[in-house]
């Protein structure tokens, strides 16, 4: 049976409540325009404070696929998803995480509705953009490759992940698997036996889905499971035809073959989230064998680069689960948050006072736990953690950098970091801008009733009196 457009699974579902009445913050781009400018209007929208998801049936190139982008820029929205205001968004993904739930098989979905295989194959057909002027050329950001368990490995579950990809040839993609996670390891296992990984990879699927793709798990956990979790209920997959990957049954589109871990190609220099390009690569081949499609198929795309919507991507399972194991060792913590601004580098982590010392146990705990980050600052509970310039103001008036800095260094860290060294390793750093035991300081205050005559005068239709001329 097929799932009917209100498949709550089914991101033409998600897109028909976004941009049907009711539906909010959803800028539709009528005019044609080119893949560059994709890129450069979620740049300008976040420049001006606003989180739209774009919607544009008329970009050069893509013979009228629809594009959409910048699902994930507003973190209020992905906390719609999961039932939750953006206060509650790590509790909530932790929860829906762990409610994991083994994926469904269905013997037909939409995204079987075309099928292409062999010398019929031609990727150069494929709807992709380039995204920034310094990128080699037009890129698939939103393809997750799923992966099935090795047989006789105990402990090793299949897996989804994000990589980039760019055209290499009729039937093949240029990847990199530089996370050295997962996949990397599944990779290796096979090589080992002298055998190709099949692979499948899917371009385009329902929030929830590639939220769950982005999931920090251990070898032995499936990001399917997490996504049922998430959907709370479980994914509906179908096979591929020819190795049996589970693959969401509403998926967009799915690329199925396999990598050989002999073949390599150039790729890059790609747009990464530390807004710099990187040509940092395993310049991985991913040979295509079958191409499935749905009829109404869009083309969902991610904006790279440090945009919102990238690391938020990223971050919001990062940041919920080092949010869980801080609050469960410290209860202290009252806030996490990883700012665009310090792209996957940065965390503000805000507490209650405590004894002497907490502050930095706090910030080493962060430390060790998240190999991506390289500086956390901690503040009292009455700062406000999501805006820079309060954190900002607590390392200027709490922090003596003699007594209330520390450095680790000879850590390993982001492959992707710019900054790190030749073989990866990088060094971190903890910054307290508590207020600590003895501090002479009152903070400045205004009282409520202020506040609120000066928001009524600046929220009336007709504003504060101005003097004339």
């Amino acid at each position: 049976m097929r799932p009917s457009r209100s498949d709550p699974q089914d991101l033409h579902t998600f897109l028909d409540e976004s941009t049907g009445p009711g539906g909010a913050e959803v800028l539709t781009v009528r005019e044609r325009i080119a893949g560059e400018d994709v890129a450069a209007l979620v740049l300008e929208l976040a420049a001006r404070g606003r989180t739209d998801m774009l919607v544009c049936p008329d970009v050069e190139g893509l013979d009228g696929t629809v594009l959409v982008t910048n699902v994930f820029a507003s973190r209020s929205r992905v906390a719609r998803l999961l039932g939750t205001g953006p206060a509650g968004l790590h509790t909530a993904y932790q929860a829906a995480a762990a409610r994991r739930t083994e994926p469904r098989v269905l013997p037909h979905g939409p995204v079987l509705d075309h099928r292409t295989e062999g010398a019929d194959i031609d990727l150069a057909a494929l709807p992709l953009i380039r995204h920034f002027a310094s990128d080699r050329g037009p890129y698939l950001t939103s393809g997750i490759i799923a992966a099935e368990a090795p047989a006789g490995v105990p402990g090793r579950a299949g897996n989804l992940s994000y990589h980039r990809a760019m055209v290499d040839g009729r039937d093949t993609l240029a990847t990199s698997l530089h996370s050295r996670g997962h996949l990397w390891q599944l990779l290796r296992l096979a090589a080992e036996r002298g055998e190709r990984l099949p692979v499948a990879m899917v371009i385009g699927g329902h929030p929830l889905f590639m939220l769950a793709a982005s999931a920090r798990v251990g070898p032995s956990t499936d990001e399917r499971d997490i996504a049922g979790g998430l959907f709370g209920a479980p994914l509906d997959v179908v096979r591929t035809p020819r190795y049996g990957i589970r693959v969401p049954a509403s998926a967009e589109c799915v690329l199925e073959g396999f990598i050989d871990p002999e073949l390599h190609a150039d790729e890059g220099p790609f747009g990464e989230f530390s807004g710099y390009s990187s040509d940092r690569s395993t310049h991985n081949v991913l040979t295509v064998e079958t191409v499935l499609r749905r009829n109404d198929a869009v083309l969902l795309d991610v904006v790279g680069g440090n945009s919102a919507e990238h690391l938020n991507l990223a971050r919001i399972p990062r940041e919920s689960e080092m949010a869980e194991k801080l609050t469960a060792r410290f209860p202290e913590v009252t806030a996490l948050h990883y700012p665009t601004s310090g792209t996957h580098f940065h965390a503000y982590v805000a507490a209650r006072p405590g004894r002497p010392g907490q502050a930095r146990q706090i910030m080493l705990g962060l430390l060790g736990w998240d190999p991506y980050l390289k500086t956390v600052v901690a503040v009292d509970d009455d700062v406000d953690v999501t805006r820079d310039e309060q954190v900002l103001w607590a390392m200027a008036a709490h922090t003596q950098p003699h007594r209330d800095v520390f450095v680790v260094d000879g850590l390993p860290g982001s492959p992707l970091d710019p900054s790190s060294t030749v073989d990866g390793t990088t060094s971190r750093m903890a910054v307290d801008a508590t207020r600590g035991p003895g501090f002479d300081g009152t903070r400045i205050t205004v009282s409520p009733s202020s506040t609120r005559t000066a928001r009524r005068l600046l929220d009336s239709p007709a504003g504060p009196a101005r003097p004339p001329g």
